[in-house]
């Protein structure tokens, strides 16, 4: 008989020691050190997906004791809330109206109120005029793609938080040749991992080329690669 391999999602770390300090995201650390200095007691995290917005609202959270949301989880009067809130995927609210309550909500208690998106407000479409105020008084720390230090570590993360471990030939092959963008790491990673899985063992050199070439930098197939297994499935 043949044992399918179910896919399960690793859950990323989000302890505030993984998190690596870089130029990409100095300035969100700033901000971050001094809660009581942001304007009206928000702030919003904003930048390309991978570049640590979720990891540094995460580890604030943890630390402070706020309350962690998901935007699209907000929806109609949001209850008081008692201690600080951390709000991930802010540009993405259930419903604008529970936004802007969230935001009065964490004002009148003066309670901070941190955000994250992978806009700064300026990019929102927001119809409520009174959000887009409140957005529009809101400090924004903004992070950018990694530098190639930080690219090696998000890559030892990622392939970490999935316990993959790569021939070093090969990671300095695909840190080469992927894109110098953290959103692709995590993708490459991701792939790999699910590969491994519907192949049942841990792919060859020639066959994890083969299931990265399509995020390469060229987009070309390797002279050394082998078909992907049968069953691995690939975005």
């Amino acid at each position: 008989m043949t044992q399918l391999a179910l896919p399960m999602e690793a859950a990323p770390s989000y302890a505030a020691a993984d998190f690596v300090p870089d130029a990409s995201n100095e300035e969100a650390l700033r901000w971050l050190s001094a809660p009581d200095r942001w304007p009206d007691g928000r702030l919003l995290l904003a930048g390309p997906p991978g570049t640590g917005k979720t990891h540094l609202l995460h580890a604030t959270a943890q630390a402070e004791g706020w309350t962690l949301l998901r935007g699209p989880d907000l929806r109609g009067l949001p209850e008081a809330p008692q201690r600080g809130v951390a709000l991930d995927d802010a540009d993405l609210p259930g419903e604008e109206a529970a936004l802007f309550h969230l935001i009065n909500a964490c004002a009148e208690a003066r309670l901070p109120l941190l955000m994250a998106a992978a806009r700064p407000p300026s990019r929102w479409r927001v119809a409520l005029p009174d959000l887009r105020s409140r957005l529009a008084a809101t400090a924004v720390a903004l992070l950018d793609e990694p530098t190639d230090a930080l690219l090696d570590a998000l890559l030892a993360k990622h392939l970490a938080d999935r316990q993959i471990t790569l021939d070093p030939v090969l990671r300095l092959t695909l840190r080469r040749r992927l894109p110098r963008r953290a959103a692709v790491m995590a993708e490459a990673v991701a792939r790999l991992d699910r590969a491994s899985l519907a192949a049942g063992r841990r792919l060859t050199r020639a066959a994890s080329l083969a299931v990265l070439a399509p995020l390469m930098d060229d987009g070309s197939e390797t002279s050394d690669a082998e078909p992907v297994p049968p069953g691995a499935a690939l975005l």
